[in-house]
């Protein structure tokens, strides 16, 4: 069982190779189907293995209980570095085994459903390969001992994001949203590395045993220092509040890849890292109070947005922001354990919701909700899927969403009394977490109305023919894509009842009242006309939510448009002075060049001339100075 976490990151990293360099060659089979199989077969097997690594660490750790015995891994070699050396040590405890599953089983949901979305697409060769060597790379982080070998899955997986983001290349919007996402993710990165330099030095390696032993023994102002580093590069990959801007516009790519990105990978990698290294951040209090307004902001304003967005994808997207803060706030109240259950939880209904509307998408031909309605009657079994799916999200009973949603309340709750948290940081998380509940419950509900009920929006056809039948698709997306879709909602519905629950009795229903309240509101709105929008309600407010409250706008008056002027400028500088003063010497060279070439012509009479024009300057001058 020791070479097992590493057999779970090289699989996925050999299906990538194979998959890139094998998959079109030799041309006896159809590429696509090679590399299908190259995708999904070390996928599974991967999965089985983290499977077997959690079946006891992992399962204890939802229940609340720690293990004795010591993390199932090896050191593969040491690179000396002339300081410090790095360790090669992958290794398996009960936050990491955990974690692996949820990677891996999401990552295969994905790869068999991306059979059937990407049918016929000219590069789902490597497509696929791509979300291999994203699935390695994130079990890389999750496995890893040390932290600079941990800081090369993070680094992989910014790569791959942006390479699947924009796979379709074509559409400028795709290309800038890949652009986008690479290089907001690279600046929290920036101080992400700079957090790790600070712990491996304060405690002489880089290696995660030795720095959380070490922790007690390091000044607060070097956890603090590390840990605020360290939390730019988990606001640039969990999406939060300010490096959240990309997430949203993220969505430009396969709707698998956004299931993947928000349920198991990239956005979970953050908030893996803060579980992790959590003894740090717990003896770092003004890091925590950050983390406490971070997420307040992120988890309300994010929902806010999701409540006005007409694309169905975009509604998910800002959702997966608000939940991650949710996350991020269980963990700033003091509690690891409540976070990374509803990381699990989230990673399941978010998958679901996500694959969910790639069926809905895939019939509809459409992102927009607008465009859609009545969808229950055409596709059943995704309508039944989804609508687990949105009960986990609004965190209804006996859905899992309700117990890991009522964990992270109930250590708000708590914070409030232990101190981990100031005052101010402590009413401020909490009184926004109450309200996001109930805004949850209002943009789940207008999404599930507006794609399933109503009158279906269908496009007018031409008039077929005469003797022509009329011929309407109303049947459910392929079977690759509907398998994935009726498995994930199992854990959607049941997982919560695999953590030991911690349930308040009033405060659970509290939230469940909050969260029937928005919902009562939306289906109110509703039920007065089915055709308008609900996200009326808001009234002045809903342009500025349809516009996540001008965050993109703010970025790109303050940083993006004066760092354009600032490399037109420099363009300009290097076209004109630069390349001109080159041009202009070779100008120069050639006009005096001409000039000499006066004096050799082939002339005979230029020459004599010239020569006695010399002899009569010799002359005079002889008079002028003698």
């Amino acid at each position: 069982m020791t070479t097992f976490p590493l057999l779970a990151v090289l699989l996925p990293f050999a299906a990538a190779f194979a998959g890139l360099l094998l998959s079109r060659w030799p041309h006896r089979r159809p590429a696509d189907t090679r590399a299908a199989w190259l995708a999904i077969l070390p996928t599974t097997v991967s999965a089985l293995l983290a499977t077997w690594l959690a079946w006891g660490p992992g399962f204890a750790f939802l229940t609340g209980t720690t293990t004795t015995s010591p993390p199932t891994g090896q050191t593969y070699g040491t690179i000396v570095t002339g300081g410090i050396p790095i360790s090669l040590t992958l290794q398996a405890d009960d936050l990491s085994s955990i974690l692996g599953v949820l990677v891996t089983v999401v990552a295969l949901a994905v790869q068999v459903y991306s059979v059937g979305y990407l049918k016929d697409d000219p590069r789902y060769p490597s497509y696929s390969a791509f979300i291999s060597l994203f699935t390695s790379a994130m079990l890389l982080v999750v496995y890893a001992g040390d932290l600079l070998v941990l800081y090369v899955g993070w680094e992989i997986m910014g790569l791959c994001s942006y390479l699947l983001i924009g796979h379709w290349w074509e559409d400028r919007g795709n290309s800038r949203a890949a652009v986008k996402a690479f290089l907001v993710t690279r600046l929290g990165d920036v101080g992400f590395l700079f957090g790790i330099f600070v712990l491996g030095m304060a405690a002489g390696s880089f290696r995660i045993t030795d720095v959380l032993t070490k922790v007690p023994e390091m000044s607060t102002a070097t956890l603090v220092t590390a840990t605020m580093l360290l939390l730019a590069g988990v606001a640039g990959k969990s999406a939060q509040v300010p490096l959240h801007t990309w997430l949203p516009d993220a969505m430009a790519g396969p709707t698998p890849i956004s299931a993947l990105i928000h349920a198991a990978t990239m956005v979970a990698a953050g908030i893996f890292i803060v579980a992790r290294l959590f003894p740090a951040f717990l003896e770092a209090q003004p890091t925590l109070d950050v983390l406490a307004v971070m997420a307040a902001l992120g988890m309300l304003g994010a929902a806010l947005a999701a409540l006005a967005q007409d694309d169905l994808k975009r509604v998910l997207a800002y959702s997966t922001v608000s939940q991650l803060a949710y996350m991020a706030g269980g963990l700033a109240a003091g509690s690891d354990t409540s976070a990374i259950f509803h990381l699990l939880t989230h990673g399941a209904f978010k998958a679901l919701l996500f694959l969910g509307a790639g069926a809905v998408i895939h019939h509809a031909g459409s992102n927009l909700m607008t465009q859609m309605g009545g969808l229950r009657r055409e596709l059943p079994i995704t309508f039944v899927a989804m609508t687990i799916g949105f009960a986990a999200l609004m965190g209804i009973p006996p859905a899992s969403g309700f117990f890991s949603k009522d964990g992270i309340l109930l250590a708000m709750d708590d914070a409030l009394s232990t101190g981990v948290l100031t005052d101010a940081a402590g009413l401020l998380l909490y009184g926004c977490a109450l309200a996001t509940v109930a805004v949850t419950g209002a943009y789940a509900t207008r999404a599930w109305l507006r794609t399933f009920f109503g009158e279906a929006r269908a496009v007018a056809l031409p008039e077929p023919e005469p003797g022509t039948a009329h011929v309407v698709d109303v049947t459910e997306a392929p079977r690759t894509m509907l398998v994935p879709v009726i498995l994930l909602a199992i854990p959607a519905l049941l997982l919560g009842f695999a953590g030991e629950p911690h349930l308040d009795l009033g405060l659970a229903a509290t939230s469940v009242v909050l969260a029937v309240l928005g919902a009562g509101v939306v289906y109110a709105f509703w039920r007065i006309d089915p055709i308008a929008d609900p996200a009326r309600l808001l009234g002045p407010l809903r342009g500025p939510c349809e516009r996540a409250f001008y965050v993109d706008g703010l970025y790109a008056a303050l940083f993006v448009r004066p760092v354009l002027a600032l490399a037109r400028l420099v363009v300009r500088t290097d076209d004109v002075v630069v390349d001109g003063a080159v041009r202009g010497s070779g100008r120069s060279a050639r006009g005096l060049s001409g000039v000499l070439r006066l004096a050799q012509n082939g002339n005979v009479q230029l020459y004599v001339s010239g020569v006695l024009a010399g002899v009569l300057l010799i002359a005079v001058g002889a008079v002028v100075f003698t």
